[in-house]
C-alpha cells in the first residue's frame, strides 16, 4: 500500500442560507411595497405593528410565519430562521444605527439575584448577555443561519429602510458595563466606547444598538387613498342576513 497517500472523501456539501444577507430575492422590494399600499389603504392609518411585520416579511420572502415566544425565529425558510423587528425613523435612508427592544432578561429571575443600583455593574452585565447568549444557542441548534432584519419605518409609512444582520453572541469581556444617571445598566464596546446595550432593571428590558449596514434597501410609495368602507362592503355582496343578533338573558 502506497505510504503517505491523502484519502479519499466524499463531498461535503456546505449549508447555504436561504439568500446572502441583505440581498434579498428580486421581486421583494415591487411585493413588500404593495403589502404597505395595501395596509394604508385598508387600515386607514399608518399602523404597522411588529406582528404584521413578521406575517409580511414571510409572504414577501416565501416563508413561513411562525410566531416565537423568544423572538428569534418568527420567520422560517429551511435552514435559515429571522427574528423580525420595526422602529421608527424620521427619515430611514439616513438613519445611521437603531435602537432594537430585544427581549426581557431577567437575571431575578434567571440566576436568583436581587438587582439594585449597588450591584456590580460588570456581574450584571454578564448575566444579562449570557441570557441573550442561550437563547441564540438554542436556536441555532435547530437552524444554521439566525438573522434579525429591521424594517425603519417613517411616521407615515411613505419611506422604510430594509436590512438584515446575523443574530449572535457576544462575549462580555468586550464590553464596559456601568450604571447611569436612570439607573439603567449601560453596556459600551471596550474598543470603539460606543453605546452598545442597554438594560433596565424594571422590567428586565434588553436594548441592543445596531449600525445600520450601507448595503439597505430603501423602498419609497405613494400615499394611497383609504378604501371607502361601504364600498368594500357592497363589493363583499354583503347584506344584513350576514349578521345574527343573540340577546342574552341574565
Amino acid at each position: 500500500m502506497e505510504q503517505d497517500k491523502s484519502p479519499k472523501l466524499r463531498t461535503v456539501n456546505k449549508s447555504v442560507s436561504a439568500f446572502p444577507p441583505n440581498e434579498f430575492p428580486k421581486d421583494f422590494p415591487f411585493l413588500l411595497g404593495k403589502e404597505l399600499i395595501y395596509l394604508l389603504a385598508s387600515k386607514g392609518k399608518p399602523e404597522l405593528e411588529g406582528s404584521d411585520w413578521e406575517n409580511i416579511f414571510a409572504n414577501c420572502i416565501g416563508a413561513e410565519w411562525k410566531p416565537s415566544n423568544v423572538g428569534l425565529d418568527d420567520v422560517v425558510m429551511g435552514n435559515t430562521a429571522w427574528g423580525a423587528k420595526t422602529v421608527k425613523a424620521a427619515k430611514p435612508s439616513t438613519q445611521k444605527r437603531v435602537r432594537l427592544i430585544s427581549g426581557r432578561n431577567s437575571p431575578v429571575y434567571s440566576f436568583g439575584e436581587r438587582i439594585d443600583t449597588s450591584a456590580n455593574p460588570e456581574l450584571i452585565g454578564k448575566l444579562v448577555l449570557d441570557i441573550w447568549n442561550e437563547r441564540v444557542s438554542a436556536i441555532r441548534e435547530k437552524f444554521k443561519h439566525l438573522r434579525t432584519v429591521v424594517l425603519m419605518k417613517s411616521n407615515d409609512l411613505s419611506e422604510v429602510c430594509v436590512f438584515e444582520f446575523e443574530t449572535i453572541r457576544y462575549d462580555h469581556e468586550l464590553y464596559k458595563w456601568e450604571w447611569n444617571k436612570n439607573n439603567n445598566l449601560i453596556g459600551t464596546d471596550k474598543k470603539t466606547t460606543e453605546h452598545r446595550f442597554t438594560w433596565q432593571p424594571h422590567g428586565s428590558q434588553f436594548t441592543i444598538i445596531e449600525d445600520v449596514p450601507q448595503k439597505s434597501l430603501v423602498i419609497r410609495i405613494k400615499q394611497p387613498q383609504p378604501l371607502d368602507k361601504e364600498e368594500v362592503l357592497s363589493a363583499l355582496g354583503f347584506d344584513k342576513s350576514w349578521i345574527t343578533i343573540v340577546q342574552k338573558n341574565r
